[in-house]
């Protein structure tokens, strides 16, 4: 569900650059409220994804559902929100730039890289762990017979691979995947826009979730990696 929901994503991407004509399509609503569908629409996904993902939010699931499913949960109900958010996206006509020539190829590469850059920090993460199969497989190990509801140890906080780079490289490798593009639809632009203004203010609730979680680890990680983002602005 998870691989389906991204896979999901980048079709809704692609289809936003073929919205080009001036005039909106048969039915379609005027930009301005398009738009404002698009932003609520987005943020009824981004509330879930910031609001569930605070550890007391955590505590208060894991009275629903058994501990070891809490994360599995989260991630199906951030698929299916995002299943929604992609088959109710409103249209946006419109063309707000096109790059040919050597140029187009630069910004295409520049895409390529926030693929890779996003494949590498989810290989750092460990994508069992990113999408709840890790989390049952520890409970299922580190629980006895006498105590199956004993949970696992937390990991410790570990700084690897392209996390060396920025604290948050999956919404750098976003940036890089939804912005540089040689066909800058009106579409594409507000999906740009309204998903990169989510990701930038849910940054410092996530960072305060990881400082709770991890202590003077994670402060100490801050102090080394000082970027959250875009190396020399944020």
């Amino acid at each position: 569900m998870f691989g389906a929901s991204l896979a999901s994503g980048i079709w809704l991407y692609v289809s936003l650059g073929r919205l080009v004509g001036s005039a909106a399509p048969l039915g379609a609503r005027p930009a301005a409220v398009a738009i404002l569908a698009n932003l609520l629409l987005f943020g009824l996904f981004a509330l879930h994804h910031s609001l569930l993902a605070r550890a007391g939010a955590k505590a208060r699931l894991t009275r629903v559902v058994p501990p070891e499913l809490e994360r599995t949960t989260y991630v199906w109900a951030a698929s299916l929100l995002f299943f929604l958010v992609v088959l109710a996206w409103q249209p946006v006509p419109g063309l707000v730039y096109q790059v040919d020539g050597w140029g187009r190829w630069i910004l295409y590469a520049l895409q390529t890289a926030g693929v890779a850059l996003t494949l590498l920090a989810a290989r750092a993460i460990d994508p069992r762990e990113l999408t709840g199969v890790q989390q049952a497989w520890s409970y299922g190990v580190s629980a006895d017979a006498a105590h199956p509801e004993t949970p696992p140890e937390p990991e410790p906080f570990v700084v690897r691979g392209a996390y060396g780079l920025v604290r948050h490289p999956i919404y750098l490798g976003w940036f890089l995947m939804v912005w540089p593009t040689p066909l800058m639809t009106g579409g594409r632009l507000t999906f740009a826009a309204i998903s990169s203004f989510y990701l930038l203010i849910a940054i410092p609730w996530e960072e305060r979730s990881l400082t709770q979680q991890y202590g003077e680890a994670y402060l100490r990680y801050t102090r080394q990696v000082r970027w959250r983002v875009l190396p020399g602005l944020y």
